[in-house]
């Protein structure tokens, strides 16, 4: 018995300076195994009671990237409330918004760069990648900094929205007379309004009964055509 209460009180000592893994985003993950594969991890951006899943993409140009945003089957609706979008919302197996508090976190405690990966329903696949990407508090209505342009076949469809707040349907921030997030069905950091809509509308290809309304990146394929898959993914300046 007297065994047992000196252990219970040598607990505290004994752990003392063994500190779980909590990685803050996939870069964390990545360096402390190379070997990690694509795929779902759990990631910690502020710390232990921040835990969130995310999709690591370990393969694309060096890998080490934190998915924030994935459009790939339409099996999410992704015309939600600002709540959610602020919070996140779908799966990150599947289809998925990791949360503009999220975003902002990550962006914030160290320089981000970004990847952008699409893909057409005839399978071809471009990119456009970006040196610098942060997005600022709620406060400051998420607004989005994006610069440094590199090119990968898709053009720069977010030269536009640098400088925006993040609008959805229940609060509109954009700069247009009419809410963006509300006529073209998604929620984004719209201006007035868009050259890219990656949350707007899953449909299939081209479709010209529509317009703007889909998975857009207008300077690739235009406002008539929906993307089949688009990632929005980010990590830290090496």
């Amino acid at each position: 018995m007297k065994v047992y209460i000196i252990l219970l009180l040598l607990a505290p000592v004994l752990t003392l300076g063994q500190t779980s893994f909590l990685p803050r985003d996939c870069s964390d993950i990545h360096n402390k195994n190379k070997a990690k594969p694509s795929g779902v991890y759990v990631i910690y951006p502020i710390g232990a009671t921040s835990r969130v899943e995310v999709y690591c993409d370990m393969d694309s140009q060096g890998g080490r990237w934190t998915v924030f945003q994935k459009r790939v089957d339409g099996t999410v609706n992704f015309y939600q409330p600002w709540s959610l979008y602020k919070l996140g919302f779908g799966s990150a197996a599947v289809e998925y918004w990791l949360g503009l508090d999220n975003i902002h976190h990550l962006t914030n405690q160290r320089k981000s760069e970004l990847l952008v990966l699409m893909e057409d329903f005839s399978g071809k696949k471009v990119y456009a990648r970006y040196k610098l990407f942060s997005v600022d508090t709620e406060y400051s209505g998420y607004k989005l900094h994006v610069s440094g342009f590199i090119k990968g076949g898709a053009g720069d469809s977010l030269a536009h929205h640098n400088g925006c707040k993040f609008s959805t349907f229940d609060k509109d921030q954009d700069i247009w007379s009419k809410s963006c997030a509300k006529v073209f069905y998604g929620g984004f950091w719209y201006g007035s309004c868009h050259y890219a809509n990656p949350n707007g509308v899953y449909r299939w290809g081209s479709d010209k009964s529509v317009y703007a309304t889909g998975v857009v990146w207008a300077t690739w394929k235009g406002y008539y055509y929906s993307l089949k898959s688009i990632h929005m993914q980010i990590r830290p300046v090496s």
